[in-house]
């Protein structure tokens, strides 16, 4: 499985971004698509992350600002950031869980990251 995120840039304080993150290759399954972020010195976390049932899951620093949603047709996942703070400055990183067949364990892949910079 290859990610391929994009939408990551400079925005001001308040302003809005979207990221995007396109999955592509061999798979019989994609079974969660989600995004974490790492800031330099501290451990990566998760952001959000939405299931095959759309099920969905943020993380409490986010809750109310950013939407995750999901193109099955697609194979893509995306997060809407609204309102964003200096503090999401990060970079973010597509994460996806998939299998290989209908008997496969699920794999975690992840995406090369993108920046996100807050600042006026």
């Amino acid at each position: 499985v290859q990610l391929q995120a994009s939408g990551g840039g400079l925005v001001q304080p308040g302003g809005s971004l979207r990221l995007s993150c396109a999955a592509s290759g061999r798979f019989f399954s994609i079974n969660v698509m989600g995004w974490y972020r790492q800031v330099p010195g501290k451990q990566r976390e998760l952001v959000a992350s939405i299931t095959n049932e759309g099920i969905t899951n943020y993380a409490d620093s986010v809750k109310g600002r950013f939407t995750i949603s999901r193109d099955v047709a697609k194979n893509t996942v995306y997060l809407q950031m609204n309102t964003v703070k200096s503090e999401d400055t990060a970079v973010y990183y597509c994460n996806v869980g998939s299998r290989r067949t209908s008997w496969s364990p699920i794999v975690t892949y992840w995406g090369q990251g993108t920046l996100v910079t807050v600042s006026s």
